[in-house]
């Protein structure tokens, strides 16, 4: 049973991160329908930049408390993601927004490869590691926690509060939703909505951002070929979960945590990947809109 919990634990703490990059995925699907395939590169890019700001700022102060250096880093990798989204959104996808649908999902994956190449040449392609940043451990009944395991969760669980607080209660959330059920009408209405779509890109990446920057506390490495399968997985959350709501798009992130960390644990980590789309497949046969999705209902 300890096994049993320590397992569990483990899979909420990788299910958060995932969680934090599907948010930004079903928020840019909910207000313009389209996938942006470089959000999990987005989340690559928020680990290098909290990577860069780590060496940086050991290099110069010596001694810095880690509470410090870590929201030094989280700041920085928000602020650099932000900027990267919000570029990407002016210059690849606004311009094709009245284009056929076909156009912006080519402009997506080209944004995908962009990305993580940029990085390739500019860091270079090994593996960037880096010190522990959090080490102290508790044992709670026999169960391992980690310091940084409980951050994870904390975050995860403040920022979905936050987000959900913003989409529904504030007048940029109405303006959100107002966008996402019919744009013409809320531009009509006098809404911003090429602000409001720029807005959501880079609420998106400031979660990627934290996610990746998590994502690099907790194995303490980074990799420009870290964007596509934390990418194609958080993704898969948000399918699962049901694209367009924020719960939905935590609760598939946790799902799959879930279910990779137990199928790793007593069967083999080789098919944890089989086990994690078998589910998504099971799961979308009996609810194509996902667990928590709701079916899109077109008015005539």
């Amino acid at each position: 049973m300890e096994y049993f919990i320590q397992q569990l634990f483990n899979g909420l703490t990788l299910g958060s991160i995932y969680g934090l990059v599907a948010i930004g995925y079903t928020m840019v699907y909910g207000i313009i329908g389209m996938i942006n395939f470089a959000h999990g590169d987005i989340f690559m890019l928020g680990g290098f930049a909290a990577m860069i700001v780590f060496l940086v700022l050991t290099s110069i102060f010596a001694g810095l408390p880690v509470a410090v250096l870590l929201l030094v880093m989280l700041i920085v990798a928000m602020l650099t993601t932000s900027l990267w989204n919000w570029t990407i959104e002016r210059v690849a996808y606004r311009p094709l927004r009245g284009s056929f649908r076909l156009a912006p999902l080519i402009t997506a994956i080209g944004m995908s490869i962009v990305v993580p190449n940029f990085i390739q040449v500019t860091q270079g392609p090994r593996n960037k590691p880096i010190p522990q940043l959090i080490g102290e451990t508790y044992q709670i009944a026999g169960i391992t926690v980690s310091l940084k395991q409980i951050l994870i969760l904390i975050l995860t669980s403040a920022l979905l509060a936050a987000f959900w607080y913003i989409v529904n209660k504030t007048s940029l959330g109405r303006a959100q939703r107002a966008t996402e059920q019919d744009r013409k009408m809320a531009a009509l209405l006098g809404i911003d909505v090429d602000r409001t779509i720029s807005v959501t890109f880079i609420m998106g990446a400031a979660l990627a951002a934290v996610g990746g920057t998590m994502f690099l506390v907790y194995y303490g490495v980074a990799s420009f070929t870290d964007g596509f399968v934390p990418g194609v997985k958080a993704f898969t959350a948000a399918v699962l979960g049901g694209i367009g709501s924020l719960p939905g798009a935590v609760f598939g992130g946790l799902l799959i945590g879930l279910i990779e960390s137990l199928s790793s644990a007593y069967f083999t980590i080789a098919y944890k990947d089989v086990a994690t789309f078998a589910i998504l497949a099971f799961v979308l046969i009996f609810k194509p809109t996902g667990i928590l999705g709701r079916p899109e209902v077109e008015k005539v």
